[in-house]
């Protein structure tokens, strides 16, 4: 019997993190795996493994629409993306200028958008696939000094959730992945600008706080590898009837157990005793 085909994912942010792992899984599942990201020459180890890697900055449309009309020519139908990438704007909401903010959207829900919009055609067409948006805990909690992430994480679950609906009579399953802290640059990256833009301002202690509790999450050795969410990723893409959230990591459950079950005073209450 000839073997069967091999299946094709995409999966942006995959230069490094949950996203070079998430790519790494699948390709020894036996997938065809397309991996994306505006720093091509971090996935050089990715291409040498088999991967098919190529440019996308998601801030720009033509560069989405490029990147589906090669893969549309050259790979067929995706059986499933994976919408890794994004960005973590940190700073107070008065002091984080509005072109970054409106860049942390950009990144982490329009350009999701847009790439969707032009992927789901051939899905339904082809009556099947799986999307996999990779939001956070952040979607669902909150805390200072993140207004911009966290409204952005939180209109991606809100926009995941109607796009569920509405393509579930295609036979599309839509799933939401929430991490909680992984080790990957994302701390590093987010606390050095937070601390910049608040020296000296109203907020100075609020941001040392924060970085804080930051590096207390993510860099004394407590974050979960990427490797756990990959995992996941995978098992839920390859699931008859994946569940429509997934939230792993550490701290992941238990922040948003407490969110669930407090009132907002409480777990702002929580939140500062946190800081």
């Amino acid at each position: 019997m000839p073997s069967p085909t091999p299946r094709t994912v995409l999966v942006t942010g995959a230069s490094s993190g949950i996203g070079e792992a998430t790519a790494r899984a699948f390709l020894e599942r036996g997938w065809t795996v397309h991996a994306v990201a505006r720093r091509t020459e971090h996935m050089a180890s990715l291409a040498e493994a088999g991967a098919h890697v190529h440019f996308l900055d998601l801030t720009d449309e033509t560069s989405i629409d490029d990147l589906v009309s090669h893969l549309s020519n050259t790979a067929g139908a995706l059986d499933a993306v994976v919408n890794n990438a994004g960005i973590g704007v940190y700073g107070s909401v008065e002091e984080v200028p509005m072109d970054e903010a409106r860049r942390q959207f950009e990144v982490n829900l329009f350009g999701v958008a847009r790439l969707t919009q032009l992927i789901l055609p051939a899905m339904r067409e082809a009556r099947s696939g799986t999307i996999v948006n990779i939001s956070s805990i952040g979607g669902r909690v909150y805390t200072p000094m993140g207004a911009w992430n966290h409204a952005s994480k939180h209109a991606l679950e809100g926009w995941s959730d109607c796009l569920r609906l509405e393509v579930t009579p295609f036979g599309i399953r839509v799933v939401i992945v929430e991490p909680g802290a992984i080790e990957t640059e994302f701390a590093e990256i987010a606390i050095a600008p937070l601390l910049e833009r608040s020296e000296g301002g109203p907020y100075a202690e609020f941001a040392r706080k924060m970085a804080t509790a930051t590096r207390r999450a993510y860099l004394d050795k407590k974050a979960s590898s990427p490797d756990l969410i990959a995992g996941i990723i995978v098992k839920a893409v390859e699931s008859k009837r994946p569940k429509t959230r997934y939230i792993a990591g550490y701290l992941g459950k238990p922040v948003i157990w407490a969110r669930r079950i407090l009132g907002d005073r409480d777990f702002d209450w929580m939140v500062r005793k946190f800081l």
